[in-house]
């Protein structure tokens, strides 16, 4: 894969297999909408931390949630931090154990985060984050409690500071051992969505929603 654009920051730029290196918002939002699992680096008491979190992207930001007394979202309010998201889409297989490698997608960002403190801005957030897990759900669900709105923590970041970084493609192994009698290729991987199974206390008589059936992530 060719470099797209430059890097906007000596941090963001990919040096090992630049190549596979790419800047442009159409391929990192790409990735950052094909997963909803990001991980969020920072640093807390002088020591780093990385915590996996559900996110999502609106526009030119990206979002993730936690509990209002997550140690997370304390200390990543207002300083600056890492998000990762990385989509692995098979394994591959070389002549050579060192030619063995992976075929991935992955986005690298780097921003301060923003806690969200207004309650309308937190619902209108809350429900766009379960619209693009599950479309139509939000307006099927009770309504959304205060306490749990205060229980809920949000930040926001901006898609400024960002690489993506992908590999595609068979395994690339030294010329003479192209000739040698081992199996290579790759093995796909990716995930996908079972077939939904009801909660043991759901009531009698309620059927799987089309939504919920038609859900795809990957």
């Amino acid at each position: 894969m060719s470099q797209k654009n430059a890097a906007p920051s000596p941090r963001t730029r990919v040096k090992r297999v630049h190549e596979r290196g790419a800047y442009d918002r159409t391929t990192i939002d790409a990735i950052l909408d094909a997963s909803p699992i990001a991980h969020v680096g920072y640093i807390f008491e002088d020591a780093p931390f990385v915590t996996p979190t559900l996110h999502w992207r609106e526009g030119d930001h990206v979002y993730w949630h936690g509990s209002a007394a997550s140690r997370m979202i304390e200390t990543a309010d207002g300083a600056e931090v890492c998000l990762t998201v990385t989509l692995l889409d098979g394994l591959v297989l070389a002549r050579s154990a060192f030619h063995h490698s992976a075929n991935y997608r992955s986005v690298m960002l780097f921003g301060r985060a923003t806690l969200i403190s207004d309650p309308e801005a937190k619902e209108a957030r809350l429900k766009a984050f379960m619209e693009g897990l599950v479309p139509g759900r939000w307006e099927t669900l009770r309504p959304i409690l205060q306490k749990e709105l205060k229980a809920t923590s949000i930040l926001s970041m901006p898609i400024i500071e960002a690489s993506a970084k992908v590999r595609t493609g068979p395994p690339k192994d030294d010329e003479p051992d192209y000739a040698l009698d081992i199996w290579a290729g790759t093995l796909p991987l990716q995930i996908s969505t079972g077939a939904p199974v009801d909660d043991p206390r759901l009531k009698p008589g309620l059927c799987v929603p089309e939504a919920v059936r038609g859900v795809k992530i990957g």
